[in-house]
């Protein structure tokens, strides 16, 4: 198929996933429909033993490493408010973050790929991989056996802040370190009444909350990057009790990884000291997501290669405090992950979030291109 039969084939099929969305590990449908698709291309398949996601391999007809594509497939649970014709079928699932886009652009660019196989120096791993949102997926990829033999790794994430054409490209930190974390403050319930007769968690939460804002405010330098963000609270359930224990759920973001720790180390001081200065217990549970995605600086020369080929326009992007999975690739191989422009009404996550279809086809060649030059560059062999 020419470029725009291809562009038509792939908003199709971009519409086609966004209409059924699903939410992490429960890719099911959309890992049929994406080996339905590889098969219809004559793409090989490699097997895996993931109940979600695909994989696959095109071997060039010369000698020469394997690089790696990525996209991920999953979905989140919001409700989307797009009013698209094609919007989610599937109550209270929606493809709020555009990996439908990202499915269809690395789609198009196994396409393209596949037509010119006989060119290719070397094997292209496809991976679409499931479970981003939780933050495993990737692991779970590697465990899999599925980078084994992986020389250099690209991807690539829409941004709706950025115009159709635009690509960011950077080498370094580009995405946050995230963790999660969930305290239970356990104090003593009593009639409000008879607030002395008690151990009033409300009060020692309004108190952590703030505390809590010293952990970056007090602690990180100005000239270094952290958040920590308290977005969940629950206490209480009538106007006259006071109860016996209040829950707080948050995120702290950071981009180094002794910050990282440093930060860590501050907030469990701090709230043991307030949950004892107020006499409570505090249960805390840390959980740990992806690391900081880090950009190599090679693969991102080969990318930016690939973008000016194409005409795009390419800006160094602001590092963004939001986390992604790929990180965990980057750990292991060299790569870059680039941020795609599609021109969205609303930011990652949003209800009426959309996309740009105009620049599905675009990040397709960009994929392609990228690939084909990490191979041309016999990366690390």
């Amino acid at each position: 198929m020419n470029e725009s039969e291809l562009e038509t084939y792939l908003i199709a099929i971009r519409r086609h996933l966004h209409q059924y969305p699903e939410l992490s590990k429960q890719e099911f449908e959309t890992t049929k429909s994406i080996e339905k698709w590889l098969k219809e291309a004559d793409v090989e398949l490699r097997k895996t033993k993931l109940e979600t996601g695909v994989f696959a391999d095109i071997k060039g007809g010369k000698s020469g490493p394997t690089v790696a594509l990525r996209a991920d497939i999953d979905a989140l649970p919001i409700e989307e408010n797009t009013g698209l014709p094609y919007a989610s079928k599937l109550k209270g699932v929606m493809h709020a973050c555009g990996h439908d886009f990202h499915t269809a652009a690395a789609i198009g660019a196994a396409y393209l790929l596949k037509k010119n196989q006989s060119e290719l120096s070397g094997t292209v791993r496809l991976l679409f991989q499931p479970a981003e949102e939780l933050g495993g997926g990737a692991k779970q990829v590697m465990e899999d056996g599925q980078l084994d033999g992986v020389e250099a790794i690209i991807g690539l994430h829409n941004k709706p802040e950025l115009p159709v054409g635009t690509i960011g490209l950077k080498e370094g930190p580009l995405m946050a370190a995230v963790d999660r974390f969930h305290i239970v403050l356990y104090g003593k319930g009593s009639h409000a009444a008879i607030p002395q007769n008690g151990r009033d968690p409300i009060v020692a939460a309004g108190h952590l909350i703030t505390a809590l804002q010293t952990v970056v405010s007090r602690n990180v330098s100005p000239l270094q990057s952290a958040v920590l963000s308290v977005t969940k609270i629950i206490g209480g359930s009538t106007w006259n009790v006071i109860p016996g224990d209040v829950t707080l759920e948050g995120t702290i973001r950071t981009f180094d990884s002794s910050i990282r720790e440093e930060v860590k180390a501050k907030f469990y001081q701090i709230v043991d000291s307030i949950s004892a200065a107020f006499s409570q217990e505090a249960e805390i549970k840390w959980v740990p997501g992806p690391p900081q995605l880090v950009n190599h600086k090679t693969v991102t020369n080969i990318a930016r290669k690939s973008a000016e080929k194409q005409s795009l326009h390419i800006i160094d992007p602001e590092p963004s405090m939001a986390g992604e999975d790929f990180s965990y690739y980057l750990q292991h191989i060299p790569g870059t992950f680039a941020f795609f422009g599609t021109n969205g009404n609303e930011d990652w996550h949003h209800p009426a979030f959309t996309v740009d279809e105009s620049a599905i086809i675009k990040a397709a060649y960009f994929l392609y291109e990228s690939t084909r030059e990490l191979l041309d560059s016999h990366f690390g062999s």
